[in-house]
C-alpha cells in the first residue's frame, strides 16, 4: 500500500493533480517507476484507476500500521477484561467544550 505525493522537484513520470493524496496498491514495478491502482470517484461510482507513476512521487503508507497497532491494542484490552463486556469501537472526536472570548 502506498501514498501518491506529487513531488514538484521532479517534473518526470508525475501524478496528475486529482490523485495527489491518494492510496493505492503497487500492481506492477520498472526499473524507475511503478505501477499503482487506485480508486477514482467519477460522479456517482468508484472506477479502478491503473497509473504508472515514477518512485519519487510514492511513499509507503502507514495506515496499514496504524491499522496493526489497533489490533494490538484491543487484543491487550481485551485480555485486560477476561470476559467481561467492553466497547473496542473507535469514537468520534467530541465538540470543544464552550467558552467566552
Amino acid at each position: 500500500i502506498v501514498d501518491i505525493k506529487g513531488d514538484g522537484s521532479v517534473q518526470k513520470g508525475m501524478p496528475h493533480k486529482s490523485y495527489h493524496g491518494k492510496t493505492g496498491r503497487v500492481f506492477n514495478v520498472t526499473a524507475h517507476a511503478v505501477g499503482v491502482r487506485v480508486n477514482k470517484t467519477i460522479k456517482n461510482r468508484i472506477v479502478s484507476k491503473t497509473l504508472n507513476v515514477r518512485v519519487e512521487h510514492v511513499s509507503k503508507s502507514k495506515c496499514r500500521q496504524d491499522f496493526l497497532n489497533r489490533v494490538k491494542e484491543n487484543a491487550a484490552k481485551r485480555a485486560a477484561a477476561k470476559g467481561k463486556k467492553i466497547d473496542l469501537k473507535r469514537k468520534p472526536q467530541a465538540p470543544r467544550p464552550g467558552h467566552f472570548v
